[in-house]
């Protein structure tokens, strides 16, 4: 297997962008990254673009193909990648492997998501028909705030967790929300801004959910023979790629207090890159709900499984702290289109080792040059976990 570099990244501004529609969005990421690249349309041979919504959210029943020509990436090979919230992390892998497997030089990933088309009872429909459509949504009526606030109850009756440890996450990553120029959701927050917003699942409250937002993000990756060509200095590694699933049908589970997909999927990430968690300098993890940033702490090796809640109280995922996470708002305040948070979460952390996230002073101070990326499909329906190291 070939080395493979990220060698151009670019990420549309989030929020609700009715001011464009998807193939016009995509070209908001595609341009930028072809010229952090300095490439041209015509030198991607493959692409692979991730989205969830497609004929549910917004118009396009083949959004890869209309997306692809409005960026003048038409001859490149194409594909589509569906693995809900993770799918721009799969679309990511599929270009990751063809070119480790030789079959190009330069690929991208794409990831791209209106959900602000159609209306919020329809769009929250459309999401929980996403975890087991007869069983739980159509029997129980689950939406994904209650998914996870099944875990939320769950975490808290066995390890003590708190609404306002909840809370705490939510504090954080609008702080880093409002240094973050494209973050959809821009303004701080108290505690008691949180704990007093509206019930939607309890425990969770409003301010514990991501929005609904539109965006999108590319990432361009290359072969180490062509980083060599085109004289790139600052490339970033691909380390390590981890993925794996869980069942959908949640009474299958072992538990509610984590993910059992994403401890594999980190293991694997882990292994193929040579590191052990405490290398790691800084993270991006799927914070969909408060709950989920959380367990990913415990899930993925950051602390021992039942103490996710101390490192938030202690400020350890702050900059300055043990692990930083979500320096660029998280799902959270940046914003959760669906398709597209894979390819952000390798955007933020391809500028955060190049030290290039200097906006408003989030830049994370680096010692080991390793960054990590934690995208979940559903409630660990998917995981993937991308190590990138410079």
């Amino acid at each position: 297997m070939r080395k493979v570099a990220v060698i151009g990244v670019g990420n549309s501004k989030f929020g609700n962008r009715s001011d464009v529609n998807v193939a016009e969005l995509a070209f908001e990421a595609v341009k930028p990254s072809l010229e952090d690249a300095g490439i041209s349309a015509k030198n991607v041979e493959f692409v692979a673009i991730g989205t969830a919504g497609a004929g549910a959210w917004y118009e396009e029943l083949l959004p890869a193909v209309v997306a692809a020509e409005y960026c003048g990436l038409t001859k490149a090979g194409l594909m589509r990648c569906e693995a809900a919230c993770a799918s721009s992390s799969a679309a990511f892998q599929a270009a990751y492997s063809t070119i480790a497997s030789g079959q190009a030089d330069i690929a991208m990933a794409l990831g791209v998501e209106k959900m602000r088309e159609i209306d919020t009872p329809t769009a929250m429909e459309w999401i929980g028909r996403a975890g087991y459509y007869l069983w739980e949504f159509h029997n129980f009526g689950l939406t994904f705030p209650a998914y996870y606030a099944l875990h939320a109850t769950a975490h808290m009756a066995k390890f003590g967790t708190t609404e306002e440890d909840l809370a705490l996450v939510a504090v954080k990553n609008h702080k880093y929300g409002s240094m973050n120029p494209i973050a959809h959701l821009q303004n701080r927050i108290t505690v008691d801004d949180v704990l007093s917003s509206m019930v939607i699942a309890s425990p969770l409250k409003l301010f514990d959910c991501c929005p609904m937002t539109d965006g999108s993000a590319a990432v361009i990756l290359a072969s180490e023979e062509k980083v060599k060509e085109l004289g790139i200095d600052t490339p970033v590694w691909v380390a390590g790629i981890g993925y794996s699933s869980g069942t959908a049908n949640l009474s299958k589970r072992l538990d509610y207090v984590g993910l059992e997909a994403s401890v594999q999927a980190a293991q694997m990430a882990y292994k193929m890159a040579g590191i052990a968690p405490s290398q790691v300098d800084f993270a991006e993890f799927h914070d969909c709900f408060t709950i989920a940033e959380i367990m990913a702490y415990e899930d993925l090796g950051f602390c021992p499984k039942g103490e996710g809640a101390k490192l938030i109280r202690e400020g350890q995922t702050e900059i300055g702290g043990k692990i930083p996470v979500n320096m660029d708002g998280g799902l959270k305040a940046k914003g959760h289109p669906i398709g597209t948070t894979g390819c952000s979460m390798i955007y933020e952390v391809t500028k955060q080792l190049r030290e290039e996230a200097v906006e408003r002073g989030r830049q994370v101070p680096l010692k080991n040059y390793i960054g990590l990326a934690h995208n979940v499909g559903g409630t660990g329906h998917y995981c993937y976990v991308t190590i990138l190291r410079r």
